[in-house]
């Protein structure tokens, strides 16, 4: 695939299916970015074992889901191109190269990875999840992505990438492109038990692939706010985990539902409800679209997918062997 647009790297470690959180926080926006630029979606298999070497036998089914995901909510593959990081060995290439000028005091020193490392109850670091930033920067330079969206939070990976390639381009020739951050407001989506961001981990989410009834039990059990006994009882919606879905979902009704709430003419039930409802109509059309895919049709794309990603993997290592003079053979 060859465009005049500029193009963007995205993509997502396969460990589990999607969920709302993943919709407002990159979803959404990779669908309404896809026609404007050159879309590569990454399936990070192989950065999913940093942290899951332990549940490889997953891979296979996560992998499926979530490419059953991204074509629910709207990614089109004749336009973005969703590949395999594993089949695409070109990748682990660059990031050895990269590994042999890049010093392990800069990748210890990364805010993000201590942060996953404290997360995951990291007392040592294995090799791979250490130098996991190494491969994201592979992942984007080998396709010389422009752009990159991230939140606040993976600015520091796009800074190192900036930093990994600037070094490769000064030290041999300037083959490989300084990639930018495209950040947006990414929201953060409370889950239904009100006390973390929607996770996969702590089981407070609402996927993608959920059908209408699981969206309407999972809401009906999400917290409220815990002083409300009676209906008539003011409430306060500034700590009501429905609440805050209705400012990410159903944005026209907020003034009113915010004004009933603390009034008490309206009920946790009736709130619950409505949002249930808002939901499954956001939901409902990515159900339809998924119906579309078998799991043949979904290997197809995948297969498609990664075939074009690597080809363009290909030709920049031919240009980055060329300017490291490693292509042995070829002049």
């Amino acid at each position: 695939m060859s465009t005049d647009k500029k193009r963007i790297l995205t993509g997502d470690r396969p460990t589990g299916a999607l969920h709302l959180g993943h919709y407002v926080g990159s979803l959404a926006n990779r669908v309404a970015l896809q026609n404007e630029y050159e879309s590569y979606i990454l399936i990070a298999d192989v950065q999913a074992l940093t942290t899951h070497w332990d549940k490889d036998e997953n891979l296979r089914r996560d992998i499926l889901q979530i490419t059953s995901d991204y074509l629910a909510v709207g990614l089109n593959p004749e336009i973005s191109t969703i590949c395999i990081q594993s089949m695409i060995p070109e990748i682990h290439e660059l990031t050895m190269y990269y590994s042999m000028f890049t010093m392990v005091n800069v990748l210890r020193h990364n805010p993000t990875v201590k942060t996953e490392a404290a997360q995951h109850g990291f007392k040592e670091m294995t090799y791979g999840f250490l130098g996991y930033p190494l491969s994201q920067c592979a992942d984007i330079s080998i396709f010389k992505a422009h752009l990159v969206p991230v939140g606040e939070d993976q600015i520091p990976h796009i800074e190192l990438a900036r930093k990994v390639v600037r070094r490769f381009n000064e030290l041999y020739q300037p083959v490989l492109v300084e990639p930018e951050a495209l950040v947006g407001e990414v929201p953060r989506l409370v889950g239904l038990d009100g006390k973390a961001k929607m996770s996969k981990s702590l089981g407070n989410a609402i996927y993608l692939s959920d059908d209408a009834k699981t969206v309407q039990e999972k809401v009906k059990n999400a917290v409220t706010d815990p002083a409300r006994i009676h209906k008539t009882d003011p409430g306060h919606p500034e700590i009501c985990t429905i609440f805050e879905y209705h400012k990410v979902f159903n944005r026209a009704e907020v003034p009113e539902i915010e004004a009933a709430c603390r009034e008490g003419s309206i009920g946790c039930v009736a709130c619950k409800k409505n949002m249930a409802a808002k939901l499954n109509d956001l939901l409902e059309p990515m159900r339809e679209r998924r119906e579309k895919y078998s799991e043949s049709d979904i290997k197809d794309i995948l297969i498609s997918g990664t075939q074009r990603a690597r080809a363009v993997a290909c030709e920049t290592m031919r240009e980055v062997r060329y300017a490291m003079d490693i292509d042995y053979f070829g002049r």
